[in-house]
């Protein structure tokens, strides 16, 4: 896509990493000349990382150590630039794709990896200060935005945003899909952020697929404008500018902080990989699709980039060498996990004791031991 295709599109990096802004990016460009030679390495090492921890837990899922994996493959840019822009006071609602996102704000991978090995029903503790306000996956499509809706009207009623003190006032990003836009919780989660006027972003990944339903489908007009109709500010961004997303996110944060209400973004990138390790993308989706969206790729865009601001091949290889060690890391601590145990699917299912969880645990406690009798 072109901005001559689309003017509203926010690019601050073309995609063979020239400094290329369109002209919807011009009032963002002071946020991009802020960042430092240091920010932007930070940048690209965030997005390589994730990407090895992503292809080593695809593999382990492959292996059998994990009963699913969803990647992020191709979504790296999207993640990196939002999260960065977040504030240490903000609080992270992820949907279940965000593993740079959680991981970036503190959360250990093997707390991803013990979710989706079927060892916890959270993953992780929210309340831990070790976790920077990041909240759990939710599995559950959309639900994390009224979460999140929630959250920030309570940030309303505390008088915690809008106080005019940038180190004390909170803001909410909460990440979905362009597939789960289409659930009424988004819908409901916009009205009562914009009648509460709630210090919140919306931040919209339109990977263009929503499993094998294509966006196409789902909506007649971009999806920004749905941000729009409910009375909020909203963006419609190049998902693989990492740069883009970053300035766009926040801008978006800082006003939302500061009182101005809610915004919404949406951050056009693309689903390298499968929707999930039990899905099979060649039944819906072309290989020249494939192709040509492997031309947009996000990290070999900042790659680009960097190198023509002067970046030492050093760095790069440094930073490949820290990619490959986290992912041995990931899959040592994943190997020394330990069996699943099966009395974890009834553990926490309900606050309180519950007597028919109690009876069902009790029936397969009964059931596995009359059959290893069997088989003894």
């Amino acid at each position: 896509m072109t901005s001559a295709e689309d003017p509203a599109l926010i690019r601050v990096l073309a995609a063979d990493g020239t400094f290329a802004p369109t002209p919807e990016a011009e009032r963002f460009l002071p946020l991009v000349e802020s960042l430092t030679d240091a920010d932007l390495e930070t940048f690209y090492r965030d997005m390589v990382i994730v990407r090895a921890f992503d292809r080593q837990a695809t593999n382990l899922q492959r292996q059998g150590q994990l009963a699913l994996w969803p990647p992020s493959f191709g979504q790296e840019a999207a993640q990196v630039g939002s999260v960065r822009a977040a504030r240490a006071q903000d609080h992270i609602f992820p949907s279940y794709r965000e593993h740079v996102v959680c991981t970036t704000r503190g959360v250990d991978p093997i707390d991803i990896i013990r979710l989706m090995r079927g060892m916890t029903h959270g993953g992780w503790d929210p309340t831990d200060p070790k976790n920077g306000n990041t909240r759990i996956y939710t599995l559950v499509l959309g639900a994390q935005t009224l979460h999140a809706a929630g959250f920030g009207m309570g940030l309303v009623f505390d008088g915690k945003c809008g106080t005019g003190d940038a180190e004390t006032d909170q803001a909410v990003m909460v990440y979905y899909g362009d597939g789960a836009s289409s659930q009424g919780d988004v819908h409901e989660a916009m009205v009562f952020a914009n009648s509460y006027q709630t210090p919140q972003v919306f931040f919209l990944q339109n990977n263009h697929w929503a499993i094998s339903v294509p966006v196409a489908t789902q909506s007649r007009a971009p999806l920004y404008r749905r941000g729009e109709g409910y009375g909020m500010p909203s963006f419609r961004l190049d998902g693989n500018d990492v740069l883009a997303s970053y300035a766009v996110s926040k801008a978006s944060l800082d006003e939302a902080r500061g009182g101005a209400g809610p915004r919404a973004i949406e951050a056009l990138t693309y689903r390298m990989g499968a929707h999930t390790t039990s899905d099979d993308p060649t039944k819906y989706r072309t290989s020249d699709e494939e192709q040509l969206w492997a031309t947009r790729d996000p990290i070999a865009r900042m790659r680009a980039y960097l190198e023509g601001k002067g970046a030492a091949a050093s760095f790069f290889d440094g930073v490949d060498a820290e990619a490959a060690a986290y992912a041995d890391d990931v899959r040592v601590r994943t190997n020394a996990l330990g069996d699943v145990s099966v009395d974890l699917a009834f553990d926490h299912v309900y606050t309180e004791p519950h007597p028919l969880v109690a009876e069902q645990k009790q029936w397969l406690a009964g059931y596995e031991a009359a059959f290893e009798e069997e088989q003894a």
